[in-house]
């Protein structure tokens, strides 16, 4: 998180954006695209809460109202490739702010 929070400043990214963005649902600074890639994130993310599909039919129609294909795949390979860094980080007890700096 804290090399995201880094590139999302160098990015010129709000500080209230940021910050919401665990809220991402209650907070009034996302559009309609952007709670899209949300909730997609957090499903995949989020695999093993889930009993059924992983990714439901009315999620993947959100996504693409917003997104084309290329877009799309871009976001699933963002995700699955953050998720990826973050078990691999987890694993080694790798402290924040400790790498990309």
């Amino acid at each position: 998180m804290h090399a995201h929070h880094q590139n999302l400043v160098k990015a010129g990214e709000s500080g209230e954006r940021i910050a919401a963005v665990a809220a991402w649902r209650e907070a009034p600074f996302f559009d309609d695209a952007e709670r899209a890639a949300l909730a997609l994130t957090e499903t995949v993310t989020r695999l093993a809460d889930r009993s059924g599909e992983a990714v439901a039919d009315e999620l993947w129609d959100e996504i693409a109202d917003h997104f084309d294909e290329k877009q799309i795949s871009a976001l699933i390979l963002l995700i699955g490739v953050t998720n990826m860094f973050n078990r691999l980080n987890a694993s080694i007890k790798e402290p924040a702010g400790t790498a990309w700096t």
